[in-house]
């Protein structure tokens, strides 16, 4: 790492969906102890960063989104030049399902920025266009459809609180169910509905993942153990590639049926295997408990 990375200051950009919940995220970071700016114009960020960096502040989130007016290719040029002042940056996008946005507009009764001509329901679809491209730039893709304000406050503090540093890449390791849907966010997916199903076998099948006799099931065969072999080889390489272009995180999802037993088991192996490797590791599981419940 080059010394004038080390003391530029680390960014989080917040955009996505009106309704998404990015007020909320905005406050969860000012928590954090981040230097926080809503709706910030896109042309005003590098004098900020400039200036913050000067004050000697070290985090910074900003919300930018369909506010700002900017084209697409507006944030291609502003995310470039964020990369040639040498600057951490990450991009955390929230959205939400279309039903749920328009309960919660109901619920707020507050305008949305598209819907001053035209219903809401086509305000929203016109948005989500507007800001594809922005979501190409994602870290992270947050889906908050099931969030309500407190467990997405929590969800971020989660996320961002146990980092001392976005300078380095962090696994982001998902375990998920594939009748749920695949991470939005995944950068990797892997299917897991090779390896042996604890599920079937009555003296496992109420045990999850994290029971070290259903991680022994899942792993302990001469599949699991090439696959484990094999993946953590993979990420280990890709590791100083990831590292070298920036990226503050590599999202991995693992998926098995219902995101209880071979996905979970695999995910708590292989953090274990990454950390012993140095790497730093997050884990979450998406669909634990929704399976246990």
């Amino acid at each position: 790492m080059t010394e004038s990375f080390n003391r530029s200051p680390e960014l989080v950009i917040i955009s996505g969906l009106s309704g998404s919940g990015k007020s909320t995220a905005l406050k969860a970071f000012e928590d954090l102890g981040y230097f926080c700016v809503d709706n910030l114009p896109p042309d005003l960020l590098p004098p900020l960063l400039g200036i913050q960096k000067e004050a000697g502040v070290r985090r910074i989130a900003v919300v930018m989104d369909i506010r700002s007016g900017i084209a697409p290719e507006g944030y291609t040029r502003l995310f470039e030049r964020l990369r040639e002042m040498g600057c951490y940056f990450e991009v955390l996008f929230l959205t939400a399902a279309p039903e749920v946005l328009l309960y919660r507009y109901s619920q707020t009764r507050r305008p949305h920025p598209l819907a001053r001509d035209i219903p809401l329901r086509e305000a929203l679809e016109r948005e989500r266009e507007l800001l594809a491209p922005l979501k190409e730039w994602a870290t992270v893709v947050l889906d908050t459809s099931r969030y309500n304000l407190y467990q997405l406050r929590e969800e971020i503090i989660r996320r961002y609180g146990e980092r001392k540093s976005l300078a380095f890449p962090t696994f982001h390791l998902i375990s998920f169910g594939f009748k749920y849907g695949i991470p939005a966010e995944a950068h990797f997916v892997f299917d897991l509905r090779f390896l042996p199903n604890p599920y079937f076998v009555p003296e496992l099948k109420d045990f999850s993942g994290k029971d070290e006799r259903i991680k022994a099931y899942v792993l302990k065969n001469p599949q699991g153990r090439k696959f484990m072999n094999d993946l953590a080889g993979l990420l280990n390489f890709v590791f100083p590639y990831y590292e070298k272009e920036g990226r503050a995180y590599v999202v991995v999802a693992l998926g098995c049926t219902g995101g209880r037993h071979r996905s979970v088991a695999v995910v708590e192996v292989l953090a274990e295997r990454l950390k012993q490797a140095g790497r730093r590791v997050m884990v979450t599981h998406r669909d634990l408990d929704r399976e246990s419940s």
